[in-house]
Formats: C-alpha cells, structure tokens, sequence
C-alpha cells in the first residue's frame, strides 16, 4: 500500500522514511566501493588510478539520470498527493516510454565518444587502456542504471522506501561475488569489476520491478493510460529535463577539477580518488535527506499543504545537518586510515593527496546540506529555474575556483573550489525558497 507523506508529524515521518534511503545509498557506494578495493589490492595502483580517472565522467551520466528520473517521480509524488488516480497511471507510462527513448539515445552518444573524452580529460597514457575499458562497459550498462532510478523513484513516490533498498542489498553482495570471480579467477582485469557492476544493478532493478508492479496497482499500465500523453510527457520532460541538465551544470565543475588533478599525475589521482570515494559517504548521506524531503514537498504540495512544507523543510534541516556534523568528525577522525584501506602500502605523497583533500572540503559538509535542502523545497514545488540558475553560479564559482585558487594554493585551492560553489549556490536559493513559501501560504490561507 502507498505511503501518504501528507500526514502525521514531519520530523518522524521524514525520519522513517529517510533511513531506509540512506542504507540504499550506503549499498550503492558500496558497488563503487568494492570495485575500488578489489581493483587496488589485485590489480595495484595503476588499476585504482584508471578507474579513478573515468569516476566523475561516469558519474556525469549518472548525475544526468538521477535528476531526469527524479523529476519524474516529483510528477507521480504530485499525483499522489493530489489523489489523482489516472494521471498516476498516466504518469507511469509516460515516464517509462521516456526512459527508453533517454536510454538508447545517452548510451549510443557516450559510448561512442568514450575516447574523445579520455583525451579531454588528460588521461596518462599508462593508465589509458584500463580506463577506457573500464568506462565502457559501465556506459554500456546506462540502461540498468536508468532501469534502477527510474523504478526506485516511481516506489518511493508513492511512500515506499523499503523495497528499492532490499534488492539494492542483495545487488551490492552480488556486485562483491562478481568483482572477485571476474578480476581473479577470469583476470578480466577492470572490465571485470565494470561487468560485475552493470549485471548486478540491472538485476536489482528487474527485481524491484516485479516487487513493485505486484505491490502497487497503480504500476500495472496499459495503452489506455497513454491517452493524453502528449501533456504528460511535456509535463514530466518540464521538470525532468531540467534537473537533469541541472545536475550536469553541477557535474561539469567536477569534470574541470578531475582533469586538474589528472594533469597531476597517477598519484594525485589514486590519492585523490581514495578521498572522494569516501566523501560520496557525505554526498549520499545528503542525497538521502533530499530524496526523502523531494517525496514529501511533492505529496503536500500536490495536497496544496504549504505550511506543511515549511514544517518538513525545518525538520529536514535539523535532521541533514546532524548527519553532516557527523560525517566531517567521523571522516576527519579516520583520514589516515583512507588511503591504507584502498591500495597495500600507499606512498607517503599518495596518503598526503587523499588527507589535503579530506581537511578542505569536509568542514563545509554544513554548507552542502543547506544547498541540498533549500534546493530539493524549491524543485519539488514545481519551480526548476531557480535551481538551474543556482547550478550556473555553482559552476562558475567551481571552475573559477578550480583555475584559480590552484595557482595561489595548488592542490588545495582545487579541493576548496567545492566548498566555495557550494556557499555560491546556496545563497541564491535561500531566498527564493523564502519567497515561493510565503507566496504558496498566502493561497493557503486564503
């Protein structure tokens, strides 16, 4: 049965719903996680640095596809809310036909231009060969993930945050069997562990499918649902395509400093991904908080519940920081222990490129739950200019961070450049999140 988030007290129903997401993201980290240790401790450090080099060019699509099937799930959400039975369905459909035209589409362009991209990003020819192939499969394989995304949101916006993260934790521990038997027994290399990625997210999404369809009537379609697609699709393409390109504004700030580090060499790199692999505990612990938040403003708001909005937003806050707070100590506490943990007997200058990095960006994880916060209100109240606007400005202060703070500071100027497009972004969403709050509850109230 759905989950109504239009009732009972914010903070534990956030609360209760949230942390189910959370142990879905942990496991989800965890994929990236166990081909990173896999690779590093059986294949080395020119292994670990070659999929580090492809990361945030795989998380670029990735980003792409969690914001275009997020929005879809804000329609459903609005729906549900809304107790609009039919433009549920409706909503359904079209959000399926629109991920497989996405699909074909993203997976023909970014395999073909796979090289061109690794030379954009300055990939050293002594780890170029592994990270192509590496980044390949795992483009090949964008069907499964969108596959994923797109069924956990359409779950979750219907109040259910349980199921994705049952069949996320068998995939994980499948992923780990996968990444041992293809890297060692069948020595296939870092394709393996990219192989071993893609065949367990698709299993899990095609698990979560048949769960879902025989949970919820509501995703048991037929043609008739198709009727009136055209508004619907242009509905769902209005406020999906925006998050999406959204999150590749946000991505291609990120892609600026990979290549910063690249030019660097193989030790920034292996240095520097050991620590944002274990950053992505913060980003996902944040991402989490947003996911429970978007499914909650999108029911209320279709419910024209404003004011609790406002309730859900306060709650999100203290809820979002106190893991942020906790994360910065806990990652703070253990940096020496980050690099040791990805690859056997780091060097001095690989440990020193994974603690720089953990030292400047994790102090200002509060500055991110506030972005992530202000950000998930405004877009799940329908409103996705704001959020692109602060995406730009997110991007102009990154790269502006990225080329210049590294020519005073280096390696760190570089890392800061987060914190610093972070601050940006957040200042300007604020205060519209202020003004479409007031404006929604003056209709409230009449």
């Amino acid at each position: 049965m759905a989950k109504d988030l239009t009732k009972g007290k914010p903070f534990p129903v956030l609360l209760q719903f949230t942390l189910p997401v959370i142990g879905g993201n942990l496991f989800q980290l965890f994929y990236t996680l166990a081909d990173t240790v896999i690779v590093g401790r059986t294949l080395g450090a020119q292994a670990l640095a070659a999929v580090g080099s492809t990361t945030i060019i795989i998380y670029f699509v990735l980003c792409f596809i969690q914001g275009f099937t997020g929005g879809f799930g804000i329609c459903l959400g609005q729906r549900f809310g809304a107790q609009d039975t039919p433009g549920m369905r409706r909503s359904v459909a079209v959000s399926w036909g629109l991920s497989l035209v996405f699909t074909v589409a993203v997976t023909a362009l970014t395999c073909g231009l796979t090289h061109q991209t690794l030379h954009w990003m300055q990939t050293p020819d002594s780890i170029y060969q592994d990270a192509y192939d590496y980044m390949f499969v795992v483009l090949l394989g964008t069907g499964a993930t969108v596959f994923y995304n797109m069924i956990s949101n359409m779950l979750r916006a219907l109040g259910d945050s349980r199921t994705p993260l049952v069949f996320l934790v068998f995939s994980a521990l499948l992923n780990v069997v996968l990444d041992v038997v293809f890297i060692v027994p069948l020595q296939m290399g870092v394709a393996g562990a990219a192989w071993a990625t893609v065949v367990s997210q698709f299993l899990s999404a095609a698990l979560c499918t048949v769960v879902g369809v025989k949970k919820f009537e509501v995703l048991r379609t037929s043609r008739s649902d198709l009727t009136g697609w055209q508004k619907a699709a242009w509905q769902h393409l209005r406020i999906g395509f925006p998050m999406g390109f959204q999150m590749l504004v946000m991505c291609i700030g990120q892609l600026a400093m990979q290549a910063a580090v690249n030019a660097l060499g193989p030790v920034a790199i292996a240095g520097y991904t050991a620590a944002t692999k274990v950053d992505q505990l913060s980003v996902l612990m944040n991402n989490a908080f947003g996911i429970a938040l978007s499914n909650f403003v999108a029911q209320c708001y279709g419910a024209g519940l404003y004011g609790r909005i406002r309730e859900g937003v306060r709650a999100s806050l203290i809820q979002t920081e106190a893991a942020n707070l906790f994360m910065c100590v806990l990652l703070l506490a253990c940096r020496n222990a980050v690099t040791p943990f990805f690859i056997d007997n780091p060097t001095a200058e690989t440990i020193q490129y994974a603690n720089g990095y953990l030292l400047a960006v994790a102090p200002f994880y509060v500055i991110l739950g506030l972005l992530l916060v202000f950000r998930t209100a405004v877009q799940s109240m329908g409103n996705s200019r704001a959020p692109f606007a602060a995406c730009l400005v997110e991007l102009v202060m990154r790269i502006g961070g990225t080329f210049g703070l590294s020519r005073v500071l280096g390696y760190t100027g570089i890392c800061l450049s987060s914190p610093l497009a972070w601050a940006g972004a957040t200042s300007l969403l604020i205060p519209v999140y202020v003004s479409e709050i007031r404006h929604h509850a003056m209709k409230e109230n009449g």
